[in-house]
């Protein structure tokens, strides 16, 4: 390892700890020549994935690559890095787990399962690009789809929640006047 600051390979370990995810570890070193202290990560060499694109090329995954994705279709939404990085890592061993090459398009139906169950806003983004939505009703069909399962995530808002009346009822049609609207 070469010191950051002068280029001297010879430097010592003051402290050595495991990741939050336990995937990596985590040094404390401190260059012998100049004692300017830095840190490096080791971690598991992963096994060459290749990922087959859309016109049949190959290329090496890039965990950056799926992060970055990912983060975008949470953009501006209220999560969490720590969960971002959850739901990267889970991606990654599932992918890694599964064999030499993959699929970008299972890559991508693989993000929109994980998304589904936890933001519908952030699902919807990552569809509209993943799915190639040519127009407003492609965007609205998935939409519509997301309306009618089931909500698994019961913290979750629903993304269109249906209107009702006091006595639990379907509100009437919007150029109806709702009567007892709540004042007293």
């Amino acid at each position: 390892m070469r010191c950051p600051k002068c280029g001297s390979r010879d430097d010592k370990v003051i402290d050595s700890r495991q990741s939050r995810d336990s995937s990596s570890i985590r040094r404390r070193r401190e260059c012998l020549k100049c004692k300017y202290r830095f840190t490096t990560y080791e971690e598991i060499e992963r096994s060459d994935l290749r990922v087959v694109k859309r016109d049949r090329t190959h290329e090496p995954f890039d965990r950056r690559k799926l992060a970055t994705s990912i983060a975008k279709a949470f953009e501006k939404r209220s999560m969490s890095l720590v969960t971002l990085e959850q739901v990267v890592d889970e991606m990654v061993h599932e992918l890694e787990t599964s064999g030499r090459e993959v699929l970008s398009s299972a890559i991508g139906a693989k993000v929109l399962e994980k998304l589904r169950g936890i933001d519908e806003v952030a699902y919807l983004r990552y569809a509209s690009v993943h799915q190639r939505f040519q127009d407003v009703d492609e965007f609205v069909d998935a939409i519509q789809t997301l309306g009618r399962r089931v909500k698994t995530n019961v913290l979750q808002r629903e993304l269109f929640p249906p209107e009702t009346t006091q006595g639990g009822s379907r509100a009437p049609a919007r150029d109806v006047p709702i009567e007892n609207h709540g004042r007293v």
